[in-house]
């Protein structure tokens, strides 16, 4: 009698996998799991990635670019990416704008700081100025747009964080001086798919 075919294979090692040498396990002296060289003990340390972007506006209307990636391909966005080593968050900000909507800004002041836990990201958004409303789809946007506040998509926005920076945008925009923004906690906040939140 033959055997069945099962499906027991092991799983081929993904580019993302740790080396076959690290395993996970609570160092001394910590109290989480963390993954630890079998040969050497070094402790590889995962931990939140930083994004940063911006609200930049042109006289009285707002930068959009439409993703070209996945996630949320083809859905509204605000110029915001993963930082890189060497840079600071201003600088994020500017390279990514620049990237996204082949634009160049100002970076005016800090507006919200959101920490998005269930995906391991810190989110820092300015606002920021255009030097030039000259904008245009960079390699990871379909296409770019300045739009007044009247205008937004709000139903086609990407992410969260997308509405909450722009809500929070809204109600600073006539304020040189607030304190920085974070994670709203009224129910809007906890909205999905995104809408325009109530009262702005």
């Amino acid at each position: 009698m033959s055997t069945p075919p099962t499906n027991d294979r092991p799983r081929p090692r993904l580019p993302w996998d740790p080396p076959e040498h690290f395993e996970k396990r609570i160092p001394e002296g910590d109290n989480r799991e963390r993954l630890v060289c079998g040969r050497c003990e070094f402790i590889h340390y995962q931990n939140p990635k930083i994004v940063a972007g911006a609200v930049c506006t042109w006289e009285d209307r707002i930068l959009l670019a439409k993703r070209a990636i996945e996630p949320r391909k083809g859905a509204w966005t605000l110029p915001a990416g993963y930082m890189e080593l060497g840079e600071t968050t201003e600088q994020a900000a500017q390279r990514e704008a620049r990237e996204e909507a082949c634009a160049s800004i100002e970076i005016d002041r800090l507006l919200a700081m959101y920490s998005v836990a269930r995906i391991g990201q810190v989110q820092i958004m300015y606002r920021a100025r255009l030097l030039s409303p000259d904008v245009a789809a960079g390699p990871e946007s379909e296409d770019v747009a300045l739009v007044t506040w009247d205008q937004i998509p709000w139903e086609e926005l990407a992410f969260p964080t997308v509405v909450w920076a722009l809500a929070h945008f809204h109600e600073s925009r006539d304020k040189k001086d607030f304190a920085t923004y974070s994670n709203p906690t009224a129910d809007w906040a906890r909205t999905w798919p995104p809408k325009k939140p109530p009262g702005v």
